[in-house]
């Protein structure tokens, strides 16, 4: 059958419609359009994988569009393609790949384009009675001021405009007004010179034949500015550049440098954004009027095209990887964008993950040591204390007395501190001394914390909120105990040992709504504050010139976790906040705090001495079989009910079992088991954990655990998990 006609993927992310469906369709439809379709019985929005000129479909049940959402393809060539290789590589409907390249507001109708009137003088005026003194004075401010938004000129004028409008001397129009977001960050930066060290960065991605590049930096040594340095090259090459970033709270800062050296060429994509905002920000980037996306993870399919350079700062974070589905590595994202463009994909770190650097290290990445910091400044010393001779002194506090000194001396200077746990709240369990019994969340198999400022216990992974006990729900007993720190009695006991001194603190509660990161780190910035306490976000990327003492408590915390990557994390948090002492004129100081000092991931993180920790960690990675010897592969099974979780794992545990036993040579561990974490969410996780060679049968299993859907249970398959809780 002849004609035109459009090959439609249907928006429902479901296994039995993932296919493709053959609609008639007019001139005005495009590959990569989202479409209005009658389908089954109901209506849906569809996107146009292809437009031909024949279908093999019988004329009886072929039906036509119904109408076309776009004026411009909402999905670019280059990203259809990517949407399909997405779909293929972790096995989920097409639909859902293809919602990652657009903004959710979009799909479900809830954001307006937002329009402003401006009123503007007639080209030909008529003529006005000069006593009418308000017409006169309108006239006069439009000459002088040009278009005027209309709410500002009736406010002004509010007679005047209705009568110079009935007379025709004024011309009123409706404008699409752009959302802008962040739009107090400072601008205004000129380029720099750069340092010997940065020309040789720059030459070297430039010139290299390899698609990647790592560039290994310490903290401050300058890798911003090569980024910033090849984003210039490639616009002026007609090019457009991606820069991505771990965490929203990094976003406004690195958005302000590019946006002070690129002005409007910059459009920012993060979930922290308003729903309109983040549309706004996305059309400009899919029009074409902004070049640069600079976000978290998700910017890596924002809509540009003709892509000059890919940016991954600090490539080691976990938060790269995706926890939803589909289960996707941004690098892996970033690379086949990279090959697709025939552009360079530039990772940076002062910590890179261990098996980037081996992949650098025997030559599949071009590999650029960037070993010292700008004007030759020095690394921060940093002193090991061992709290267990602290506690033997008896200081009950969670400060040392070497942190105190250092601290009463920095506040006196008029410097500003940083004092980092990697843990928030008051406490971190609530325990019965009568029993042992330790207080859990009913939804979630973890202990509560205790916030002290809301007065509750909260659960840190489902949310929920509980009144404080005053006696045991196990036994009854009253001698309840509130064990361990978090950020939140640490800023309290910040302000008993140093009332003067301004303290904000940084954590998942004191950052929610919009701009709260930010609003926060300005406020430091602006030296609102002296000492800034928080977790991990703090740790990242941040320049603050004045910070010159860093405290780390409980640096040891996370060596303990039960996963492979524990020493290496551990690593490089330590490596990375202690990087935020002394980045300006005056020398840095950590006070790094243990309990476990002769411990070698700290000796390590103590000296910088990253290539020492990478030899070691690499070699025992070897010895055990773990990544990137090896590839961890998960397939979780979560469902509310435990019984259907528990048949739904059996059945695919027997799949995957038929696979083990034609390949056992390829795996090195095989089993099933309940997750560390056995309820989150009111929902039971269960595993089957495999470690497998790299040739091990991968695809076998995804097709395996993927094949069947289950009613009420979800299946998935993490490869090499960031987190294995």
């Amino acid at each position: 059958m002849d004609g035109r006609f459009a090959e439609v993927i249907v928006d429902v992310a479901h296994s039995d419609v993932d296919k493709i469906f053959d609609y008639s369709c007019g001139e005005e439809v495009a590959a990569g359009m989202r479409v209005v379709v009658p389908f089954g019985n109901r209506t849906e929005t569809g996107f146009v994988m292809r437009v031909k000129e024949s279908t093999d479909c019988p004329p009886e049940k072929l039906r036509k569009i119904y109408r076309v959402e776009d004026d411009l393809p909402a999905i670019n060539p280059e990203c259809l393609l990517l949407a399909q290789k997405i779909s293929a590589r972790y096995r989920c409907p097409m639909a859902l790949s293809l919602r990652l390249f657009l903004p959710a507001e979009m799909r479900t109708g809830k954001v307006d384009k937002t329009y402003r009137e401006y009123i503007r003088l007639a080209a030909e005026l008529p003529s006005v009675n000069p006593r009418a003194a308000a017409q006169l004075a309108c006239i006069q401010y439009l000459e002088e001021h040009g278009e005027t938004p209309a709410a500002e000129l009736r406010k002004r004028f509010p007679s005047a405009v209705s009568a110079l409008k009935k007379s025709g001397a004024l011309v009123i129009e409706k404008k699409r007004i752009m959302r802008r977001p962040y739009e107090d960050v400072a601008g205004g930066e000129e380029e720099h010179i750069l340092t010997p060290a940065q020309e040789r960065a720059v030459a070297t991605v430039k010139e290299t034949p390899k698609t990647v590049t790592l560039l290994h930096g310490v903290t401050g040594s300058g890798k911003t500015e090569v980024y910033l340095t090849l984003i210039a090259a490639a616009l002026k090459e007609g090019k457009t550049a991606l820069f991505l970033v771990p965490e929203i709270s990094l976003t406004p800062q690195m958005f302000s440098k590019l946006r002070g050296r690129f002005r409007r060429r910059v459009a920012i994509l993060h979930s922290g954004l308003s729903a309109g905002e983040r549309f706004d920000e996305w059309e400009r980037l899919r029009t074409g009027e902004a070049r640069i996306a600079v976000g978290a993870r998700s910017a890596v399919f924002a809509p540009v095209e003709d892509i000059g350079l890919i940016v991954i700062d600090e490539e080691h974070d976990g938060s790269y990887s995706s926890e939803t589905s589909p289960r996707y590595n941004t690098f892996d994202i970033a690379y086949l964008r990279a090959k697709y463009n025939g552009c360079k994909l530039v990772l940076g770190s002062a910590t890179p993950s261990v098996e980037t650097y081996r992949r650098a290290k025997e030559g599949e990445f071009e590999l650029i040591s960037m070993p010292d910091r700008i004007n030759a400044r020095p690394m921060p010393k940093v002193e090991l204390v061992d709290m267990r001779r602290e506690v033997r002194r008896g200081n009950a506090t969670p400060f040392s007395l070497s942190l105190r000194e250092k601290l009463k001396t920095c506040l006196e200077k008029g410097n500003q501190a940083i004092i980092f746990l990697n843990r928030r709240g008051y406490s971190q369990t609530v325990m019965c001394r009568d029993c042992g019994h330790v207080v859990k969340c009913e939804s979630c198999d973890v202990a509560l914390t205790y916030h002290s400022e809301e007065d509750c216990l909260k659960c840190h992974y489902c949310g929920a909120r509980y009144k404080p006990l005053s006696a045991c729900p196990a036994c009854g007993g009253t001698h309840i105990h509130y064990m361990g720190t978090g950020t939140q009695r640490v800023a309290g006991e910040l302000k008993k040992l140093y009332p003067a001194a301004r303290i904000l603190r940084m954590d998942l509660d004191t950052t929610s709504g919009k701009e709260g990161h930010y609003k926060i780190l300005k406020q430091f910035a602006e030296r609102s504050a002296d000492i800034l306490v928080g977790t991990q976000m703090v740790a990242k990327g941040h320049d603050f010139p004045a910070v010159t003492l860093v405290g780390i408590l409980d640096a040891d915390m996370s060596l303990h976790f039960p996963d492979y990557r524990s020493g290496e994390r551990t690593f490089q948090l330590i490596t990375q906040v202690a990087g935020r002492s002394g980045r300006a004129g005056a020398e840095g100081e950590v006070v790094l705090q243990t309990y476990d000092p002769e411990n070698y991931i700290l000796r390590f993180a103590a000296k910088y001495d990253y290539e020492g920790f990478f030899e070691h960690e690499i070699s025992m990675r070897a010895a055990t079989m773990f990544p990137p010897f090896v590839k961890v592969v998960r397939v979780m099974v979560t469902g509310e009910d435990e019984k259907e979780t528990v048949g739904a794992l059996r059945s695919v545990y027997e799949k995957l079992r038929k696979i083990y036993a034609a390949h056992e040579e390829e795996f090195l561990f095989f089993n099933r088991m309940h997750a560390p974490i056995k309820r989150i969410q009111n929902k039971f996780r269960y595993q089957v954990l495999m470690r497998m060679t790299p040739q091990g049968p991968l695809k076998e299993v995804y097709a395996a655990a993927m094949e069947e859907k289950y009613k009420n249970v979800l299946v998935y398959v993490e490869e090499n998990p960031s987190n294995l809780s």
